[in-house]
């Protein structure tokens, strides 16, 4: 493969500029993030013994 040093490098006249900063999450906006994640990982552990706990009435019920 052939590269090209006879110019510059980055070319004269084009300096390139830093990229924009992210927004940034206000103390309301970290306090709702935590709350919905603590919440997830609530759910996480639950939802499956719920789950569980559901299937079994509908299990009893089909085979009745």
């Amino acid at each position: 493969m052939f590269m090209d040093f006879r110019e510059p490098w980055p070319p004269e006249g084009e300096t390139p500029q830093p990229p924009a900063p992210g927004p940034v999450i206000s103390k309301r906006g970290e306090k709702v993030l935590a709350i919905i994640m603590g919440v997830n990982a609530v759910l996480l552990l639950v939802a499956p013994i719920g789950g569980v706990t559901m299937l079994q009435p509908l299990i009893h019920w089909l085979t009745k």
